[in-house]
């Protein structure tokens, strides 16, 4: 049933019901009432979440855990935070590391893309296209050296790597992992990807 519906039919809309001609703003996200947590704002236009999967949960988990563990001094490690790109754009990576000055309040809701030094997105079905095509674009455009994509196949992670070219301004692919995922940059990690998979199907024999 439609929510406004079980609501009742003279239930109003939300403010963020309709856009405003020019679209919404960075600021928005702020002060727009009610927005379903996790709201991203990608070109003026606000993107909900999805219900999580159960490999997109996990995924942020361990790669917001390991990450923490092997980071240098004076860099943080956050999970579904958003990130100050321009006006319109105010996206939420799945994991970010950044530098650990731009951490000044706890009341904080965002932080600056050139504080960004890596963003990793979860790939979705509903989030395919945005985490393969609009947020690299967006992000090498925000200067943020590197990006990790995670997509799930078949329960398994496989992480394709990207690192920006200073001359072009765009990424160009490092390296695709299955199974172990060793990399120097932004700092050295060496990482079990089969930690990802849930223990009950890790433990099933191959039929």
């Amino acid at each position: 049933m439609d929510p406004l519906t079980a609501a009742g039919h003279d239930a109003p809309e939300p403010p963020w019901a309709v856009p405003p001609e020019e679209g919404w703003t960075a600021d928005d996200l702020d002060t727009l009432p009610n927005l379903p947590p996790h709201t991203e704002l990608i070109d003026g236009s606000l993107v909900f979440p999805c219900p999580q999967t159960l490999f997109h949960a996990r995924a942020i988990g361990f790669f917001g855990q390991r990450l923490q563990a092997a980071a240098p001094p004076g860099t943080e490690v956050i999970s579904r935070f958003t990130i100050d790109i321009d006006r319109y754009n105010r996206p939420e990576p799945d994991v970010i590391v950044i530098d650990g000055a731009v951490i000044k309040d706890p009341d904080q809701t965002r932080f600056p893309a050139e504080a960004v030094r890596l963003a990793i997105e979860v790939v979705s079905p509903e989030s395919r296209s945005r985490d393969r095509e609009t947020k690299p674009v967006t992000y090498a455009r925000a200067a943020i050296p590197h990006y990790w994509r995670v997509e799930n196949h078949d329960g398994r992670a496989v992480v394709h790597v990207f690192e920006r070219e200073p001359a072009t301004g765009t990424y160009t692919s490092t390296g695709i992992f299955h199974d172990r995922m060793k990399v120097s940059v932004p700092f050295a990690v060496d990482l079990d990807l089969t930690a990802i998979t849930p223990r009950r199907r890790a433990a099933e024999p191959e039929v």
